[in-house]
């Protein structure tokens, strides 16, 4: 059955291009009506999880009835395409210069007008790397919007698999942060290198280990990345009590 939200947001520029992806109409109004990821170009190593962001795409594809290209698209931060495409993913090995004032005001403008921003810390790292160099341009984007712990209680943990953990490749940190517009989580930010789970070599293996989990553990990841997915279509349409039977059931 096609994914049909109740309520969604209607602020991205490009968001009249969603409702036929949700409705699984999306073959006849081109690329742009398809769940694209697209990819966060900054002056570090933001390139490293390229892959992966195609992979869940092909996951998302897979395992619900939304309407994907697998790929992975680049944009500068201060690209006004950015505003075609509901989930931006911010990733990184390392430290990252900081934004130009047109890159922080673009995707201010980016997430306050509707979009998502997962943020994934390739590293690992806390407190020194990506995390201190996105903690620092977050602060410039939305001061206004420290991040915050996201409870287990949070729509992301339901939107399509029902889940009460958030590891990636690693799991350095139990839980996402989230810096929220209002009641929406407009930024998600891991520090477990989420992507990395998801990433795959040439050959078509995965490229790293998962540890401390292993397999079970990439399972889990790969199932956060499609609710992140949904969350970022859907927003908070399955928070509504009426739903929970049927998540329910759709888990047994």
């Amino acid at each position: 059955m096609p994914v049909r939200p109740l309520s969604r947001r209607t602020l991205l520029l490009g968001s009249a291009a969603l409702v036929p992806l949700l409705s699984g109409r999306a073959s006849a109004f081109g690329e742009k009506s398809r769940f694209i990821p697209a990819v966060a170009r900054h002056g570090g190593r933001w390139d490293t999880r390229l892959s992966g962001l195609r992979r869940i795409a092909w996951e998302l594809q897979r395992r619900t009835s939304v309407e994907v290209l697998p790929d992975a698209r680049p944009f500068a931060l201060s690209s006004p395409d950015l505003f075609d495409y509901p989930f931006l993913y911010l990733g990184g090995d390392g430290a990252f210069p900081p934004f130009s004032d047109a890159e922080v005001e673009n995707l201010r403008r980016y997430l306050t007008f509707g979009g998502f921003l997962l943020a994934d810390a390739n590293d690992g790292s806390d407190g020194e790397g990506f995390d201190t160099s996105f903690r620092r341009e977050l602060a410039r984007v939305l001061p206004q919007s420290p991040l915050t712990p996201v409870p287990s209680t949070h729509v992301v943990f339901k939107s399509f698999f029902l889940l009460d953990s958030a590891p990636g490749r690693l799991l350095n940190k139990p839980q996402l942060l989230s810096a929220n517009l209002g009641k929406r989580a407009a930024v998600m930010y891991s520090q477990n290198d989420l992507a990395g789970a998801w990433n795959r070599s040439e050959a078509g293996d995965y490229e790293f280990d998962v540890s401390p989990g292993g397999e079970p553990q990439r399972e889990l990841a790969v199932r956060l990345g499609v609710n992140l997915c949904m969350y970022a279509l859907c927003l908070d349409y399955k928070d509504d009590a009426v739903h929970l039977p049927l998540i329910l059931n759709k888990r047994r």
